[in-house]
């Protein structure tokens, strides 16, 4: 870790947030600080999930090691400043980790996630200088800003320990938790009560999260091949499976606990997990949908629901069929990112419905 380019990123991190904040501040110019929240909430919301889309097409384009130190790319702010040690990098390997067009994808992407925690940090600010105004505690955006310090650290060791695994897919699933941090907020400045069945809806968020939790540990044991053909495996029903192996957290990228290689059964085993659980959660998120779809008011929560399965389940089969195209993968990963806002949203909405 060389934290030389430390204050270059911060500056450029300032300068890029400065976009959206202006945009914020002439939108909601003269509007109440709670109006002003809610705006600058919305934006962070939008670029939190754009970060997670983006996030996604670093990994599967291989560009999660494009820059192979942390925070700067070899000791520079941009790739501008490391063209020697690219150049070199990709000389030695042309199709290695370290490529020209890898080492921009990794920088854009933890641009933009500063972006993000330089609004959450000004969020955090207001919030706690407006309080007496808001809807909510002021722990929410507090919160907030220390889970994207987290998730800072969670991608200086994607980086620093090579992909490994478990910190891999925490990374994920810590982008996904902010991405639901920021829409209780959310719901919170735009106080719209909806009848939801809010038990189901918390099952269904939490089904989802898991399901989430089983996809990116396909994706960065790279298992998403493991299992040819739909809906059965390589012709199977109930294919060979090493279950042990598959979910040893604690190992190396491509690697057992033992230091061997990672086994076709177990790369199996954590393909097959992802799609049997599946069914719990699309069948959890289904009941919700025709739950939500019998009410005049809550009709299109129904059919908007219904449509992102629809969706993960067409974008879940494209990944197998179609041998991982990158554009199935990212529309698989957007949907399921997609799904958990959603349904935050829908369990937040219950809850004001019943204290109202």
């Amino acid at each position: 870790m060389n934290l030389a380019p430390l204050p270059q990123l911060l500056a450029l991190a300032a300068l890029l947030a400065l976009l959206p904040l202006t945009v914020v501040w002439l939108r909601a110019r003269g509007a109440s600080p709670r109006a002003r929240l809610a705006a600058l909430t919305a934006i962070t919301l939008f670029l939190t999930f754009d970060l997670i889309v983006f996030g996604a097409f670093t990994r599967l384009s291989d560009s999660g090691l494009g820059c192979p130190d942390w925070p700067g790319c070899y000791a520079a702010a941009s790739p501008l400043g490391a063209r020697a040690d690219i150049h070199a990098a990709q000389t030695a390997m042309p199709t290695g980790p370290v490529t020209w067009s890898k080492a921009w994808i990794e920088m854009i992407h933890r641009y933009l996630a500063m972006v993000v925690g330089a609004l959450i940090l000004v969020m955090a600010v207001a919030s706690t200088v407006w309080r007496r105004r808001l809807p909510h505690a002021v722990a929410w955006p507090l919160a907030t800003l220390a889970w994207v310090i987290v998730q800072g650290l969670f991608g200086k060791y994607t980086v620093t320990l090579k992909l490994y695994p478990a910190v891999v897919t925490a990374h994920l699933l810590g982008g996904l938790v902010l991405l639901a941090l920021l829409t209780v907020q959310h719901e919170a400045y735009r106080q719209r009560p909806l009848a939801v069945p809010r038990a189901l809806a918390v099952a269904a968020l939490v089904a989802v999260f898991v399901q989430a939790a089983l996809g990116g540990w396909v994706s960065t044991n790279y298992a998403v091949l493991a299992c040819t053909g739909f809906p059965a495996c390589t012709g199977q029903w109930w294919p060979a499976m090493n279950l042990a192996e598959g979910f040893t957290v604690l190992r190396e990228l491509g690697r057992a606990d033992h230091g061997g290689l990672l086994t076709h059964d177990a790369l199996v085993a954590i393909h097959m997990a992802h799609r049997l659980f599946a069914l719990v959660a699309a069948g959890l998120v289904l009941w919700l949908a025709w739950r939500l779809a019998l009410g005049p008011a809550t009709r299109v929560h129904g059919l908007v629901l219904l449509a992102l399965v629809a969706a993960q389940v067409a974008s879940g089969a494209a990944n197998v069929v179609f041998q991982w195209p990158l554009a199935a993968a990212l529309a698989h990963s957007a949907g399921a990112a997609a799904l958990v806002g959603v349904l935050v949203s829908l369990v937040v909405r219950g809850r004001q419905e019943q204290w109202t």
